[in-house]
């Protein structure tokens, strides 16, 4: 599926007319098109609904969900809730995009009132993994200032040549000789203009027509009131004219789509223009300014040019104010003015380049998983799975809070291991409510339960049922006893347990899934563009090349589990073989051992970090390979080498680090970080359901 984000480069450049046309065009390419604005900016006369959505519902029959109100999105921004909006927007484009080929998104328009619109197009367009369509119009710019303002836009999204940014639509071109000469005046100023890097998608020329509000929605702007109503529904200003003069200098200027503006104590005037609309010119209306009365007699004398439909209209400010408010008038195209918006469709979809958009959008694409769908998908994920987890941590604060929300949005069943009393005290200090349904269980009342049966898991150790009772005091112990007896479906521990403290336990009684031979972790790593997985960060200080290769198997598989497509990169100081020495044979052997045992599997190395990651260098030093350049699976060849990378991308990429999730054994156990924030635990209790999910549902495909 493609996304198409569409992004102004200023105001006025009738993003919303776009957008209808752009939709159009790809449909008359025979393809599913989908329509989704994030977040409304409601226009004068607006009073719910964004626009946009109810043009192109009413033009083009396309529903799209409700748009986010522009108060919330700047109170979450104030708050520093970037993410969680963010998550929300993935969460309505998911409904936008069901079933579609394409996807036209429209960003925010620069206002005085959202000057934040180029930062937030920017992070809309990340998370929607979206490819940008700048879309300019030149108003009162040179061609320079014009050249100069795509420019500027398209470094926001990585820059012009960036594979993310198609190109862009010129829209309203206002040329003497032409189009076609207009936009080589514009490629001198703007060479990149029609290349392969920046395409040219359509050059839409200024229609008049097409721009002219209905006289009705004058007097809706002005809140003006209606003397005569007329046609005022029909008739389109397509001019303006304040008239002042005496009548023989201003005759001239009576013509079809004329709103003549004039004080209502000229009453010359008036009768003029009645004069025109009796002599078959269709003008726009006649609106009349100040507090003055208008004469009855004159309004009797125009009787047969206002039965013959000439709207009359008048407001109480002057002529200047007047004249000020007119051209201040937003011309969108109104929600209910439906004839205005199919023609407008129509036409800025026959001045688009169909055959490239056709071309582009058939094409298939792979998504790239962003952080801001990482997390809607994995607590989405999670709240499908509807899994039972154990935390056996359970009077820790950090715990507590996160068990709380966890429950409350449904992202699993938690079950607290500890006296309720103690949750409780935790809760009161805190300032948390506890939801109901959260389980809370006393280790010491439910400790014995476990004894028989974990002598039996034990018994080639001969663990006698004192040693059990001894070790049943730990609350990890028995919440790894819940695990193995499929009481709970997963454990996630770590807040104040050291990683050995929660993985002994796991190793001892539930012990690692068929076909591999060692526990390892993986770290999500979300950074601004997208979701990579490194591994392992956490758990094994030198593995062999055999347990290298295991670790990158579980590693893909985890990939999988969570919806990041995977392509293994095996690290390593050397790309093929550029180097030598025994660090660098390992990671060859490893990625042998990897490809063998999953040939359908991406996997390549030895490749250097910059090898695997960025694409023109992994073009350079390893062309042949799948995975260079674009790997989303990174596998360090030691502990020090992947704990320390980790931490690095971490603090100085800026980005969040989901995990470790630990993979290899036969049921889910998370280990947390101590330092491990409330949101870091509620999505690795997340994280550990999905784990739990994808087992069961590989155990289903092994026994059907």
């Amino acid at each position: 599926m493609h996304t198409l984000f569409l992004a102004p480069t200023g105001f006025g450049g009738g993003l919303n007319s776009i957008s209808l046309g752009l939709i159009k065009s790809l449909e008359q390419a025979g393809l599913k098109v989908g329509f989704f604005k994030p977040i409304a900016q409601l226009l004068p006369g607006d009073i719910d609904q964004e626009r946009s959505c109810v043009l192109v519902e009413r033009t083009l029959g396309i529903n799209s969900p409700a748009a986010l109100a522009q108060s919330q999105v700047e109170r979450q921004l104030a708050s520093g809730d970037l993410d969680l909006l963010l998550e929300e927007v993935v969460q309505r484009f998911q409904q936008a995009a069901a079933g579609k080929d394409v996807v036209v998104v429209e960003g925010l328009v620069p206002t005085r009132e959202c000057e934040y619109a180029a930062r937030l197009n920017t992070q809309l367009a990340k998370s929607l993994d979206a490819e940008v369509i700048l879309v300019a119009a030149q108003g009162k710019d040179s061609l320079k200032q014009l050249a100069e303002r795509i420019e500027i836009q398209a470094q926001m999204f990585g820059g012009a040549k960036d594979a993310k940014v198609l190109g862009t639509i010129l829209n309203k071109v206002q040329s003497e000789d032409g189009v076609p000469a207009f936009i080589e005046r514009l490629k001198a100023q703007l060479p990149l203009l029609g290349t392969e890097s920046f395409a040219l998608i359509g050059a839409v020329p200024f229609n008049a027509e097409l721009n002219a509000l209905r006289t009705r929605d004058i007097a809706d702007a002005l809140d003006a009131q209606v003397i005569n109503a007329g046609n005022l529904e029909q008739r389109r200003v397509q001019k303006i004219i304040l008239a002042a003069r005496t009548v023989p200098n201003m005759a001239h200027l009576l013509q079809p789509g004329v709103l003549v503006v004039t004080p209502g104590d000229r009453d010359d005037i008036i009768l003029a223009a009645c004069m025109a609309s009796l002599n078959g010119v269709e003008l726009a209306g006649i609106l009349l300014t100040g507090d003055f009365g208008t004469d009855p007699r004159i309004i009797d004398l125009c009787k047969a040019a206002l039965d013959g439909g000439l709207p009359l209209l008048r407001v109480d400010t002057g002529s200047f104010d007047t004249a000020s408010n007119l051209v201040n008038l937003n011309k969108e195209t109104p929600a209910d003015d439906i004839e205005r918006a199919r023609r407008v469709t129509d036409f800025i979809a026959a001045e688009l380049h169909a055959e490239f958009l056709r071309t582009h959008c058939s094409g298939t694409r792979e998504l790239r998983m962003s952080p801001a769908a990482f997390r809607y998908q994995l607590v989405k994920r999670a709240q499908d799975a509807d899994k039972r987890i154990v935390l056996p941590e359970g009077d820790e604060p950090r715990t507590v809070r996160a068990a709380a929300i966890c429950q409350e949005r449904g992202i699993a069943r938690c079950v607290l291991l500890a006296k309720p009393e103690a949750v409780e005290a935790v809760a009161r200090e805190q300032g948390i409510t506890l939801p109901e349904g959260l389980e809370i269980l006393d280790p010491e009342v439910i400790a014995e339960n476990y004894v028989a049966p974990m002598c039996e898991l034990r018994k080639s150790k001969g663990l006698t049922p004192e040693q059990a009772r001894e070790q049943l005091k730990d609350t990890v112990v028995i919440g790894t006893m819940m695990l193995a007896l499929d009481e709970v479906d997963g454990l996630v521990s770590g807040a104040v347990h050291t990683t050995a403290n929660t993985i002994r336990p796991a190793l001892q009684l539930i012990k690692t899934a068929p076909g591999y031979n060692l526990v390892s972790s993986v770290f999500f790593m979300l950074l601004p563009d997208q979701v990579l997985v490194y591994g392992d960060c956490a758990v094994n200080p030198n593995p062999s090349a055999t347990e290298l290769a295991e670790i990158a198997l579980q590693s893909a598989e985890s990939a999988v589990a969570l919806g990041v497509n995977p392509r293994v990169a095996m690290i390593s100081y050397s790309t093929g073989s550029s180097g030598a020495g025994a660090e660098v044979e390992k990671v060859a052997e490893a990625t042998r051992i990897a490809q063998e045992r999953a040939p359908q599997l991406p996997i390549d190395g030895p490749l250097q970090y910059d090898a695997a990651s960025v694409l023109s260098v992994g073009r350079q030093k390893a062309p042949n390979s799948k995975v260079a350049g674009q790997a989303t699976v990174f596998v360090f060849p030691d502990l020090n080498t992947g704990n320390t990378t980790y931490k690095a991308v971490q603090r100085n990429a800026n980005c969040l680090s989901v995990g470790p999730m630990l993979q290899g054994l036969a049921k889910p156990v998370n280990d947390l970080s101590r330092g491990a924030l409330v949101d870091d635990i509620v999505f690795t209790i997340a994280l550990t359901a999905l784990q739990a999910a994808s087992q069961a549902a590989q155990k289903a495909a092994q026994s059907a």
